[in-house]
């Protein structure tokens, strides 16, 4: 097609890929949104849980682990629960990168732009 064109046909193929880079980025975006992950402490006595951009969508709490003078302990299991959480919608999101990046022919471990 553009062969005769030298170099602007290497060009279009580049901008071709370029384009459907980005559309697949975009299509990433969209299932980073849906796709879910989660979060525990104190052996699953709090779940916590979040998409896998690490917004977090919902918190489950034993009510077991309810009383005054436990209160700061409860207040630890929570923020472990969402820290874990984050740290594996964060790897989640590192995984789907690393499909995407396999599957247009790259490293697994490149860092695309727009996440």
């Amino acid at each position: 097609m553009l062969k005769g064109l030298g170099g602007l046909g290497d060009m279009a193929k580049m901008m071709k890929a370029a384009q459907e880079m980005q559309q697949k980025m975009g299509e990433l975006q969209s299932r980073l949104d849906t796709l879910m992950v989660q979060g525990e402490s104190g052996a699953g006595l709090v779940k916590a849980t979040a998409n896998a951009k690490g917004v977090l969508t919902g918190l489950t709490i034993d009510p077991s682990i309810f009383s005054a003078e436990d209160k700061e302990v409860v207040e630890d299991l929570i923020l472990a629960a969402i820290k874990d959480v984050q740290a594996r919608a964060q790897e989640r999101t590192r995984q789907e990168m690393g499909d995407l990046a396999e599957s247009m022919g790259l490293p697994r471990d490149m860092n695309l732009p727009g996440l």
